[in-house]
């Protein structure tokens, strides 16, 4: 049986990725937060390993947590909203992720999975293929297309299998109540107005329970190189907002073009799914 060791389980897309898990014939070990009290069940948990914090621990304690390990997917980094965009934290986090790395290769690991962003890439490109050129804007985008960068030449260099999985715009289960989808459904559940913008803007839009089993398929698949985990399929802003609004028959209670425009926000976000190479 394949022994997995997976961080950020318990986290918005890490839950989903652990959920596919369980249906397949795989050990993990879990890697969490000491503080962090989420029941886990229904995987085969082969151990659980507790720290204060997986991005200060140095090579040596993961060559110790990795040991026996087949695959390692990297789920865990800094994302709290409105936040992790900007912070410096996502130093951190690189620094961090590269440790990891280190002591994984050390013990004699075979495939390790890393998790990007659609915003590593430069916008205005059209539809975004993994060939599409990488211009990160935010401290958030540069620090993963900097782990990408540096993992990708030295763990081919370590025979080891690499992949990178850029996600784009999920929503759904266990999301955040500040992001849109939840912030649309309180309000409109209880027939408040929802404030929005113009809601011109072009996304590729997932439910993160078909995120997290593609990124777990494809962990345990063959795929190496960078992998875009998306829809493929342009939404506005403004249809998601309204087939959400008809779900509880109050397209009224949208109010577009009330909140001002982000002017660093790209007009148009959409992946063109897979393309491993």
């Amino acid at each position: 049986m394949t022994l997995v060791l997976i961080t950020g389980c318990t986290g918005f897309v890490g839950r989903q990725v652990l959920r596919r898990l369980a249906e397949l014939d795989v050990e993990v070990r879990l890697v969490r937060r000491a503080t962090d009290s989420l029941k886990i069940s229904g995987v085969h948990i082969e151990s659980e390993v507790r720290t204060p914090d997986l991005f200060v621990e140095d090579a040596g304690w993961w060559a110790r947590v990795s040991s026996g390990v087949d695959t390692a997917i990297h789920l865990a980094w800094y994302a709290e909203p409105g936040n992790y965009q900007q912070s410096p934290r996502n130093i951190d986090c690189a620094r961090g992720t590269l440790a990891m790395a280190q002591g994984f290769i050390a013990a004699g690991g075979r495939r390790f999975i890393g998790i990007g962003s659609c915003a590593e890439y430069e916008m205005g490109q059209g539809n975004l293929s993994i060939e599409t050129p990488l211009r990160p804007a935010t401290p958030y985008a540069g620090a993963k297309a900097a782990t990408y960068m540096a993992l990708s030449p030295w763990l081919r260099n370590e025979k080891v299998d690499f992949l990178w999985c850029r996600l784009f715009y999920m929503y759904g289960e266990g999301e955040d109540v500040r992001r849109l989808v939840p912030y649309l459904r309180s309000r409109l559940s209880t027939g408040q107005p929802a404030e929005l913008t113009a809601g011109t803007q072009v996304r590729d839009f997932l439910d993160v329970c078909d995120a997290g089993a593609a990124i777990a398929d494809v962990a345990l698949g063959d795929a190496t190189g960078a992998y875009n985990v998306c829809s493929g399929i342009p939404l506005t802003v403004r249809e998601l907002a309204e087939r959400i609004a008809d779900e509880y028959g109050r397209r009224d209670l949208l109010k577009f073009g009330v909140r001002p425009e982000n002017v660093f926000d790209p007009p148009r976000v959409v992946g063109i799914p897979g393309q491993s190479i």
